[in-house]
């Protein structure tokens, strides 16, 4: 075992702490704010590092006085058992895995914060000793916002738009069903694939002067309807669940301009259009970003807000699919716009239809447009995630560190950057004055007391970016090591990233004994548009190639070694390869851990997977060749597998594993099932997540020898 002693006492010392601390997040600042005179910084951050109560924090820039402002446990208001669904779906789509204070709305000056607890609203002035009080309005309450002027709060309760005057205390309803509607009519309410896939979150915004709205409604008569039961309490009714799933019709989403009086004009979202990704209203235009359902032209256009007609102001389109760029479109304070689009396989950014960001350097979202400066994520190598600003007085510069994965905020002329690198634990986060003065944020986060020692692997060119995980105390030459492959591998995410935090269970998997190879293949971002769209119409035989050039690559280079012992785990898209490489490779993998992993892409979601695969009725080959409930007894030998799942999951849905369980049962493949009872497709109780890990490295070290 390792001669750290922090990693040194039982086995379970890690899986456990790893599991209290939220994989060590909690206490780290976090969804920070700057308010526009750049003198504040608003942030959440629970009191201690095994704390998830979130609380919420004001900073003052000139000072670097932290000052608490609402403290979840001083405020009269039942848990986290008594959440509204709808909040409960937010939080599941945000992967948010905290309690307390975990989501706030501020007005235009950031002087009045509104936040939830348990379906109450509340306000708090954003002032040193300000008091929270609640809304004197009836619950459960869903996604409150204060209007730009901070003179009023609009909230949804019940699929229904509601908007309360602070100054009177009265309430009405802004926009909610008509009493010819059915059951199946929402208003201000982000449909599934929108907060799934699309990263909108919410399904109003108010105008700048805030006297009016634009409000999604939400129609999903005609989505599938599925049933999430719980085996374990057969007293209990299922959760109705509408779940577009591929090929299937999606919930139909308008927009509509709602006046304080309740008038209603609806916005033209032009031809063709399939889904709403976003809305963006400012003192310059009202912007509504919508898509085809192939994804393959996105429009942003300009709506009149009087009238509700819209007319395209700039249009991208892809042979294959255009993607959605967070924080875009935006405005210059000149009204110029801003926005992201591909050029000779770069993302970069644009200001108008010039691009000025630097060929090669992928864009990966806009965080904030602070007048004339844009603050922008990028990559310059693909294990990098810095923080870069544009103006047109100074062009393209780099904020804060060269290495490592940052984020931040801007206004005002003050940064937020926030983020870590490989040789620094956890998120530090900075403020830096317009001055060009810093101070440091505190964060209560607990040290996870494990350091990774990631090597780097080479590839061709074009091949599958590498690290690999050695044990701490492995004496090269000493002993062959069984292998650990350790992937997500698929579109969207990374785990060769430049930042402790991505290793850590990697890590602790190669103490174990093992030597763990973390690989993202072709699909994964940070490469450029060509690398990514190289998994269009097959999601399993690129990803499963990349797998194996980076295992031969890490033993060719690192040594050491056993290619007779392979093994192979991941979560999500990462157990959907799991699963794919022990059934069609199992010449080179020979035991597999796949935790809740999609096994047939027609019951995954229409805008994740058509953007892919396309629709299923006109290319049923592509969800042929990646799905993999036809793979079992086609080849040998047979390899044993653990297939995880949480039976709650309302993602990916226990379907996938209980049919490739149903496959892998009929061709007599050994293979284990480990249901989840009321586990989603989060593993956030702590005795699931630790012992999940424990019970991997056993299944692992018994199929393995």
């Amino acid at each position: 075992m390792p001669a750290d002693p922090a990693a040194s006492d039982s086995p379970a010392s890690f899986p456990r702490r790893q599991a209290t601390t939220r994989r060590f997040t909690l206490g780290a600042p976090r969804r920070p704010t700057v308010s526009p005179d750049g003198a504040r910084v608003v942030l959440l951050r629970s009191r201690a590092g095994d704390d998830p109560v979130t609380c919420l924090w004001l900073v003052d820039v000139a000072t670097g006085e932290e000052h608490l402002l609402v403290d979840p446990r001083e405020l009269d208001v039942p848990g986290e058992e008594d959440l509204p669904p709808e909040e409960r779906a937010r939080r599941e789509r945000v992967r948010e895995q905290s309690g307390g204070v975990v989501e706030y709305a501020l007005d235009a000056a950031a002087r009045l914060a509104v936040f939830v607890l348990s379906g109450r609203a509340f306000t708090v002035e954003l002032v040193p000793g300000a008091q929270p009080a609640a809304l004197p309005v009836d619950g459960p309450v869903v996604d409150p916002r204060p209007d730009p002027t901070g003179a009023r709060v609009a909230f949804v309760r019940g699929g229904t738009l509601h908007v309360h005057e602070l100054s009177t205390g009265t309430t009405h309803v802004l926009a909610g069903p008509d009493p010819e509607d059915g059951p199946h009519i929402k208003w201000g309410l982000a449909e599934f694939v929108a907060a799934e896939e699309m990263n909108r979150y919410r399904g109003y915004w108010w105008s700048p002067d805030g006297s009016q709205l634009a409000v999604a409604r939400v129609d999903d008569a005609a989505v599938t309807r599925w049933w999430i039961a719980d085996p374990a309490h057969p007293d209990r009714r299922p959760v109705e669940n509408a779940y577009p799933a591929a090929g299937t019709a999606n919930a139909e989403v308008t927009l509509h301009l709602v006046d304080l009086d309740g008038t209603r004009v609806p916005v033209d979202l032009g031809e063709g259009t399939e889904y709403l990704a976003d809305v963006t209203w400012n003192t310059h235009d009202l912007l509504v970003t919508v898509s085809t359902r192939d994804q393959r032209r996105v429009d942003v256009r300009r709506v009149d807000p009087d009238e509700g007609t819209s007319a395209v102001l700039v249009s991208d389109e892809d042979a294959v699919w255009v993607d959605l760029v967070g924080g875009v479109p935006a405005h210059l304070a000149d009204g110029s716009l801003v926005r992201c689009a591909d050029r000779d396989d770069t993302r970069r950014l644009l200001i108008g239809d010039e691009p000025v960001s630097p060929p090669g350097l992928q864009v990966q979202a806009v965080a904030d447009v602070d007048g004339d400066v844009v603050l922008f994520s990028a990559a310059e190598r693909p294990e990098d995630r810095t923080l870069w600003t544009w103006s047109r007085a100074d062009g393209a510069a780099r904020v804060g560190p060269q290495h490592g994965v940052w984020g931040g905020r801007r206004a005002g002329g003050t940064t937020v950057i926030a983020g870590g690198d490989l040789d620094t634990d956890g998120t530090r986060t900075t403020v830096v004055r317009a001055d060009g003065r810093t101070f440091a944020v505190t964060s209560h986060a607990e040290s996870p007391g494990l350091e990774p020692a990631v090597r780097r692997v080479a590839t061709d060119p074009g091949g599958p970016s590498v690290a690999v995980l050695l044990p701490r105390d492995h004496v090269p030459g000493s002993r062959k090591l069984p292998v650990l492959l350790d992937p997500y591998g698929g579109p969207h995410s990374q785990r060769v990233l430049a930042t402790r935090g991505m290793f850590l269970t990697s890590q602790w998997f190669a103490d174990q004994g093992f030597a763990v190879v973390v690989a993202d293949g072709r699909g994964t971002p940070g490469r450029g548009p060509a690398y990514e769209r190289a998994v269009r119409g097959d999601l399993a035989t690129p990803v499963l190639e990349d797998q194996v050039t980076a295992l031969h690559a890490a033993a060719e280079q690192v040594g050491d070694l056993d290619l007779d012992r392979v093994g192979i785990r991941g979560w999500s898209f990462g157990g959907y390869l799991a699963a794919l490489a022990v059934l069609r490779r199992p010449d080179v993998f020979h035991a597999a851990v796949a935790g809740a992993p999609v096994t047939d892409w027609r019951l995954y979601d229409t805008h994740y997977t058509e953007r892919y695969l396309g629709h299923p009725d006109e290319d049923p080959e592509a969800y042929a060749r990646s799905s993999i409930l036809d793979d079992p007894g086609t080849r040998e030998p047979q390899r044993p597998i653990m297939v995880v799942h949480g039976l709650a999951d309302d993602n990916v849905v226990a379907a996938h594993t209980l049919r490739l369980s149903s496959a892998l049962l009929a061709a007599g493949h050994p293979h284990t099932v480990l249901p989840l009872s009321g586990v989603t497709h989060m593993t956030p109780q702590e005795v699931v997540a630790e012992n999940l890990l424990l019970l991997q490295v056993a299944f692992l070290r018994d199929a393995l020898g």
